[in-house]
């Protein structure tokens, strides 16, 4: 549904940013990213640029270029908390895919969705272990618990 004049609602602007950020070109990727966060719905801002750093972050975990990638976008987004946060929690997870050192205290005190993203890509069993043990919510604990089972049958 359009705004006032036809412009663009909300809901319209969401999409399209979802659509440039998903066909972006990596050099043109911090500059796409700072525009939209200069939206003047914020949320919906932060919304489409949360969902494509969870891509981007996705796709690039074991990449070389993930660090450098990562800190380009921490700088864009250090303004904004929630963001700044998911980006460390994705750092988190790479140390931990890569075997980088991480502390037990970062995972379990990590974000709900840092524990459940952590429970469904990674399988370092002290990881798991420690999910199952303390994690933060019963679904965690569960899923880490079933996730070491599965590991331990396959082997």
């Amino acid at each position: 549904m359009n705004g006032l004049n036809g412009a663009e609602d909300e809901h319209q602007r969401f999409a399209r940013y979802l659509h440039e950020l998903a066909v972006v070109r990596d050099e043109d990727e911090a500059d796409l990213v700072t525009r939209i966060l200069r939206d003047s719905d914020t949320t919906m801002a932060q919304s489409a640029i949360v969902r494509h750093l969870d891509r981007r972050a996705a796709l690039l975990l074991t990449d070389d270029g993930f660090t450098g990638w990562a800190r380009a976008m921490a700088e864009i987004s250090a303004e904004r908390e929630f963001l700044a946060h998911r980006l460390r929690e994705w750092a988190m997870l790479r140390s931990i895919t890569v075997g980088e050192p991480w502390g037990s205290e970062e995972v379990t005190t990590g974000s709900d969705w840092f524990q459940r993203k952590a429970v469904e890509t990674l399988s370092s069993p002290a990881v798991l272990t420690l999910l199952a043990e303390a994690g933060r919510t019963r679904r965690v604990r569960a899923a880490a618990s079933r996730r070491l089972r599965q590991r331990h049958h396959r082997d």
